[in-house]
């Protein structure tokens, strides 16, 4: 297994308000942390260190780079989760993926479950798999990748990079489920958190938050 070894870079605030920090979370540094204290370091934390009492409110994959969204308090913590769990944050990624898929605009709508004995990898499966849903459209096609836009109605673990790699079209330097071709295509997952946005759950006024796509 790899040796964790995050990037140093000063972290990166997209928006600091009295209730809620978000982020630019960079590619290779976990969203919590990891097991053993040699994976400690990670974003939570690292924004604790400048803003103490930060929770999380969700998370990215290690090697998803983007937004990601924590709370001040537990209240907001809590609220912030309510909305997730109802579905009212509105999520949008680009990915930059093996291929092109037929239609250039779709959902796919595959049941996902863990796969245990290769965890943390995650599964199709049409018997006890947890329904999962993904939009994508087509932003950008190129000779061998294509650019998407993906907004997941569901929130999966690994649900983006399952869905494209099962339709054939896995996400390039997706070390979990690339082909070797697709892996060796891109030096990161190419897969970024781009938008969200949800009503604030103090103020009431809808929140935008957009990054360009740095791959």
């Amino acid at each position: 297994m790899t040796a964790y070894t995050p990037p140093q870079d000063p972290m990166r605030y997209v928006h600091v308000d009295d209730h809620l920090i978000v982020i630019d979370k960079p590619p290779g540094l976990l969203s919590v942390p990891g097991r053993g204290p040699e994976k400690a370091d990670c974003a939570v934390a690292r924004v604790n260190a400048d803003h103490p009492g930060a929770l999380t409110v969700h998370r990215l994959d290690m090697a998803t780079s983007g937004l990601l969204v924590l709370a001040r308090s537990k209240d907001m913590q809590a609220a912030m989760s309510r909305l997730f769990e109802r579905g009212e944050v509105e999520k949008a990624y680009f990915a930059d993926v093996w291929g092109t898929p037929t239609p250039p605009t779709g959902e796919i709508d595959l049941p996902l479950i863990t796969d245990w004995p290769n965890r943390p990898r995650q599964k199709v499966d049409h018997e006890i798999g947890k329904p999962s849903r993904t939009l994508y459209e087509t932003a950008e096609s190129h000779a061998d990748h294509t650019r998407l836009r993906l907004t997941p109605l569901t929130g999966r673990s690994h649900q983006l990079r399952v869905h494209l790699a099962e339709i054939g079209h896995p996400i390039l330097g997706d070390e979990l489920y690339a082909h070797k071709a697709a892996l060796a295509a891109a030096p990161r997952l190419c897969l970024h958190a781009s938008d969200i946005a949800f009503d604030h759950p103090v103020t009431g006024k809808r929140a935008c938050f957009s990054l360009p796509c740095p791959f």
